[in-house]
This record gives C-alpha cells, sequence and structure tokens, in this order.
C-alpha cells in the first residue's frame, strides 16, 4: 500500500488512519468512488459523491460546515487525494483522506456497509491488479454496468 501511495498521491491532504478514524466522532464521511462501487459497500454513514460526475456545486448546496472535518476515500486514497483538493479549494479547512482508502479500513477488519444498510464482507476491488491490495472482505468486480 506504501508504495502505489507514495507512486501516485502527492500527499496533498492529510491521512487519517483507519485506526483514527474508527474512534472518531462527529466526521463527515465522502466516497469519491463510482456509484456502483458505494452500493457494494461502503463506510457507515458516508456519503456519496463520486469522483468522475464529482460536483462541488452539490456540495456547497448541502450547507457543511466549511470548518467540520471531512474524510474523503475510495479504494486506496488516490481518487479521494483528487476530490480533497477541490474541497480544499472550495474553502473547506479540515479535510483528511483515509489512508488507504477502503481497502486499508476492511484490511483492518473494520465493518462496510451494502446498500440497504446491512453489515457485509464485499468490496467492490475495482479491478484485478488494484484488488489484491485488498486482504480481507470478498472481492467484487464488474458491476459498473449491471
Amino acid at each position: 500500500m506504501d508504495k502505489k501511495l507514495k507512486k501516485f498521491n502527492k500527499e496533498s491532504i492529510p491521512y487519517i488512519s483507519a485506526e483514527t478514524l474508527q474512534s472518531s466522532d462527529n466526521v463527515i464521511l465522502f466516497d469519491t468512488r463510482r456509484k456502483d462501487e458505494f452500493a457494494v459497500s461502503h463506510l457507515n454513514n458516508a456519503v456519496w459523491v463520486g469522483y468522475k460526475n464529482f460536483d462541488i456545486e452539490t456540495i456547497k448546496t448541502k450547507s457543511f460546515d466549511k470548518n467540520s472535518e471531512i474524510v474523503v476515500y475510495c479504494s486506496i486514497g488516490v481518487r479521494s487525494e483528487d476530490i480533497g483538493e477541490r474541497l480544499q479549494k472550495a474553502g473547506y479547512k479540515n479535510v483528511k483522506n483515509l489512508y488507504g482508502g477502503i481497502f486499508e479500513w476492511k484490511n483492518k477488519g473494520f465493518p462496510v456497509y451494502d446498500s440497504k444498510g446491512n453489515e457485509t464482507e464485499k468490496v467492490h476491488a475495482f479491478n484485478k491488479h488494484w484488488g489484491k491490495l485488498l486482504t480481507k472482505g470478498e472481492k467484487i468486480y464488474d458491476t459498473e454496468n449491471r
């Protein structure tokens, strides 16, 4: 995980560990993956904001306090860093990137939830290459066109 993040991220958004997030209260969670990835599983109380279709204007209309702690995540933390940068540029002051994304979260044994709010072992693994970084849970692929 370290090598991938060092290769693809600029570390422009501070990381938060899965352990620290697990014990945090009053955090706003933004899932920056595709909608089909979010539907397979996501962190409890996460708000889907997307990546390719991310719209900062939509976020602004939701009245999130610009001083609130916002944690962005994706599969491992690459897409979420991009969205975190956009949030910072829009004036959000306390944005963090979940280190290792939902993969690291699940690898640490923390729960994820399906679209009905039920705990699940399933995690969308993005593709076979990135899926190697997910070591716990059930890997799900190819849901984009379903």
